[in-house]
């Protein structure tokens, strides 16, 4: 049975190594050295594990700046693919921005991957007439 938790440090090395795994080509900025302890100094609750059997399956990570909420690196390990892990995990922190006042939940995909725009459609997400803009500073 897999349940959803709010991330603990104790879960550091689990999450990691799912997300080499399932980000492949991991940026250093998104590794999850730089990522959680900027998270767990803003909004801790906004990262969550999926647990079974006493193991990190998935992870998801959000933000709310009080206007929009931005869903992040969504991960589910490979034994977990095209299960409803992904779906739990999506939904529990669709019920924490709710929590928290937020209305709408934006997120990024590469185009490309048309499994994971599937994935997203099938839950209620539409493709916006949007384009992606960002400066690294």
């Amino acid at each position: 049975m897999t349940h959803v938790e709010t991330y603990r440090d104790e879960y550091f090395e689990e999450v990691k190594s799912l997300w080499e795994a399932a980000f492949r080509m991991i940026r250093p900025w998104n590794r999850a050295e730089t990522v959680i302890p900027a998270k767990m100094a803003t909004q801790p609750e906004l990262l969550l594990v999926a647990i079974e059997a006493g193991h990190v399956v998935g992870s998801a990570l959000a933000g709310y700046d009080g206007h929009r909420g931005w869903l992040y690196s969504v991960a589910v390990g490979a034994s977990h693919q095209h299960t409803d892990v992904g779906s739990i995990l999506v939904r529990a922190m669709e019920d924490r921005l709710r929590a928290l006042g937020c209305l709408k939940i934006n997120l990024q995909v590469l185009s490309l991957n048309t499994e994971l725009v599937r994935f997203y459609h099938s839950l209620g997400y539409k493709t916006e007439d949007r384009i992606s803009m960002g400066r690294r500073l």
